[in-house]
């Protein structure tokens, strides 16, 4: 293969697919559910797109070397959009900006066959630095399927690695017929301003997972497990769920969140499923992590900023920004990085904005 398939970078190069953002106009944020968050984006356009793969979560991090470091999934096209519960590996690129364009470096966390607990998968990374390590956070499962997702860490002293790979999850499933008895996924750090380690994960219960009321089978919430250590063991909230969009009727949840700490509050954004849209982001807050604000909309669907081609039959998601995370450069949120289907190789690739 030729090395130009390995060089990904902004799309917006391919002029075809964009409008410039100064030439669309204003009344696209007129919604009074937007949040202010929401009215700092700028679209940049896409990153990461390679021709043979599906590329998705996407996190960022500055590193000590000047560059951008993204750790994101991948797995191949051949698999189709579905390949991403059975096939997915956690890669690694770089960058001297954030814009890109990106550079594959090597794949950091690969499924590792019959007889572990990530045997099939390594997906949702979000990488941290904590206490002079890197703390690699992700999901892995054993047979390809929902009902074995769990959330590990692998830990490095630098971003190029060796990774030192969890022998066992970090955090488990509940016990049976609790809320969050069929799985743990999508996690989310952060160091608390106290010392203590909070990890938010998303879970669903069995029963209506696989007897579902709803054309969405199931109900995600997202939980909160604190540690005295990074490595845990993590206890859950006797509170949990701390996010619980259930009693608003209609199924209506979310996934997907991205938690941080800022201006002494706790701040979330998340995929919408159902509270203004399923192509929305939401944003909240918190005084003290647990109890949330009502959603707002963190962004909009995709067609709001860009215009894009067709969407290709293949590609059911099309339009959606999913996998929301913040790249901070000196303490401050600059770029939000997301993952979208669509891009010239029609798979998925990274969409990320300037957070003016």
């Amino acid at each position: 293969m030729k090395r130009r398939k390995f060089i990904v970078g902004n799309s917006l190069a391919l002029m075809s697919l964009y409008l410039p953002f100064s030439t669309r106009g204003g009344g696209f944020r007129s919604d009074p559910n937007l949040s202010e968050f929401e009215k700092k984006l700028q679209p940049v356009g896409r990153v990461l797109e390679f021709e043979d793969y599906y590329v998705w979560c996407n996190s960022p991090i500055e590193g000590p070397d000047g560059k951008i470091h993204v750790f994101f999934s991948r797995w191949p096209k051949a698999k189709s959009m579905s390949g991403w519960i059975n096939s997915s590996e956690i890669a690694h690129a770089t960058a001297d900006s954030p814009e890109g364009p990106y550079t594959y470096v090597s794949t950091v966390l690969a499924p590792r066959g019959e007889g572990f607990w990530d045997a099939t998968t390594c997906h949702n990374p979000s990488i941290h630095f904590v206490d002079g390590k890197y703390a690699l956070f992700f999901m892995g499962n054993s047979n390809g399927k929902m009902n074995t997702k769990r959330i590990g860490l692998a830990t490095s002293d630098s971003l190029y690695g060796p990774w030192e790979r969890p022998d066992k999850p970090l955090l488990l499933p509940g016990e049976e017929g609790s809320w969050d008895d069929l799985l743990t996924t999508n996690p989310s750090f952060l160091k608390h301003p106290n010392g203590e380690y909070w990890l938010y994960y998303k879970s669903l219960d069995i029963e209506n997972y696989i007897h579902p009321k709803f054309p969405i089978k199931g109900n995600r919430k997202y939980g909160l497990a604190i540690s005295k250590s990074l490595h845990g063991p993590y206890e859950k909230y006797v509170g949990n769920p701390v996010v619980d969009f259930s009693t608003l009727g209609d199924n209506k949840q979310c996934e997907d969140a991205f938690v941080w700490y800022e201006n002494k509050k706790f701040k979330m954004l998340a995929r919408d499923m159902g509270v203004f849209g399923m192509d929305n982001g939401l944003y909240m807050d918190s005084d003290d992590g647990i109890h949330w604000s009502s959603p707002l909309i963190s962004y909009q669907p995709l067609n709001k900023y860009i215009t894009q081609p067709e969407a290709p039959k293949h590609l059911n998601r099309y339009g959606r920004a999913e996998r929301p995370q913040l790249l901070f450069q000196n303490g401050k949120a600059t770029y939000l990085f997301t993952a979208s289907q669509g891009g010239g190789f029609e798979t998925a690739s990274g969409f990320i904005f300037k957070i003016t």
